[in-house]
């Protein structure tokens, strides 16, 4: 009995190793640390808005040269069978997310004091939350797509199984799991075009600092989620 118990906690910590090895996950952790922090602190001077400076300066750290894996994505030949529609908004996503990510390295440079002209950073700045608000856009409108091209073929599968349980055959079951990741990743990116809103404060009465701190920290979750090891998922659903 203890040594299956052992050997359970062995393995939860084997993936739990294998997660908090990943970059991309840390970055998401100090991701909620930092917008959780911008909740807490509604904008004000404090504890808490000087964790979401500090959080969001070490979090550029983690994104050097970030961009280099968008710029292979959007070089990379589309998955067969793709609509032209979709291909174009992929690669627009991958360009204006490389470009964010690109930009967003002067901006550390410049907080870093590496780079002197702050004005000409403070701008760049901006473009880069731009171009992550088109990104995010971009990702909206292809998980829409997505979501009705599997919502059209599960209905064609229903249609061929009649009377049968359609949670039992495999096919049925592989598009629900689908449409459940589509449906997820939808609400991250139709919640992040809040935030990038929030950070450029392009609606500051509607979308105050707590607001985007808010969505920002649920977008977080969503992504700490989506990085989980697929055995833990499972369990976790």
């Amino acid at each position: 009995m203890i040594g299956s118990t052992l050997d359970a906690t062995r393995a939860e910590l084997a993936l739990l190793v294998l997660y908090l090895n990943k970059a991309e996950a840390r970055d998401k952790i100090c991701r909620a640390i930092q917008y959780g922090s911008k909740f807490l602190s509604g904008g004000k001077p404090g504890t808490a808005q000087n964790v979401d400076k500090t959080t969001s300066l070490a979090r550029k750290v983690f994104r050097l040269l970030k961009f280099v894996n968008g710029l292979n994505a959007l070089i990379s030949p589309p998955s067969p069978g793709s609509p032209l529609p979709f291909i174009l908004l992929g690669k627009s996503k991958n360009a204006l997310l490389s470009t964010f990510l690109f930009l967003d390295q002067i901006v550390w440079a410049s907080r870093t004091g590496i780079y002197k002209n702050k004005e000409r950073a403070e701008l760049l700045g901006r473009i880069a939350l731009y171009c992550w608000l088109g990104s995010s856009a971009c990702a909206t409108l292809i998980e829409l797509g997505e979501l009705g091209r599997i919502s059209a073929a599960m209905k064609k599968l229903e249609k061929e199984l009649k009377q049968d349980d359609k949670y039992k055959d495999e096919r049925y079951r592989t598009k629900l799991k689908q449409s459940n990741q589509r449906l997820l990743s939808l609400i991250k990116a139709s919640m992040d075009i809040v935030v990038a809103v929030g950070l450029l404060q392009l609606a500051p009465k509607k979308i105050t600092p707590r607001v985007t701190g808010g969505f920002g920290f649920i977008t977080s979750l969503i992504s700490c989620y989506q990085l989980l090891p697929a055995p833990a998922r499972e369990k976790k659903a």
